[in-house]
């Protein structure tokens, strides 16, 4: 009995040895694989942050670093699946791809609000016609913009300051001209 376990023994260890024969280049590539698509996920990061510093310099750091993080966490994600695959575990990857587009929808819906205020915001920041300083009207309140923030807007309303999102602002406002502005005057606007 003695000698049939010790039989069976064997028998698994040499399997095993066996299958990390089998397995061994798939994670060697995988390792390789991981090497350069982290330099090149580090390249692409790089470019990035100086490309939208240079296009976007009077924004807030914010912004870039969102937009580089948002791009990273998509760039790694994709190198995480592709090396599950290259090791042979496509179906992991698959699962992991379906999982994440299903999370992926789920995040988007509960936080749709919150996505078009960024968007509006984005918008509005870059609206040379509604600048902190002017009167604007929108909804039902005539107030003073304080600050444009990516989500909302602070306006300043008969002396307390009035919080709106930003999707409530841009869907419609007015610029409200105040008796101290300069109006252009019909010359101006004809030459």
């Amino acid at each position: 009995m003695l000698v049939l376990q010790s039989g069976l023994v064997t028998q698994a260890f040499v399997d095993f040895v066996a299958n990390i024969r089998t397995a061994l280049p798939a994670v060697v590539s995988g390792l390789v694989f991981l090497l350069l698509a982290a330099v090149l996920v580090k390249v692409v990061l790089f470019v990035l942050k100086v490309a939208l510093k240079q296009t976007l310099p009077g924004e807030s750091p914010v912004y870039r670093q969102f937009v580089t993080t948002v791009v990273g966490v998509f760039l790694w994600f994709g190198v995480g699946l592709s090396f599950l695959s290259i090791v042979g575990l496509e179906d992991i990857a698959a699962s992991l791809g379906t999982a994440a587009g299903f999370v992926a929808l789920g995040v988007s819906y509960a936080t749709s609000s919150m996505i078009a205020d960024a968007v509006a915001g984005i918008y509005l920041l870059r609206d040379p016609d509604f600048m902190p300083g002017d009167t604007v009207e929108t909804g039902d309140t005539t107030g003073v913009v304080q600050t444009i923030e990516l989500r909302k807007t602070r306006l300043a309303v008969d002396g307390d300051t009035v919080v709106r999102g930003n999707a409530e602002i841009e869907k419609k406002w007015k610029k409200v001209e105040t008796a101290g502005e300069d109006r252009p005057t019909e010359e101006a606007v004809t030459s």
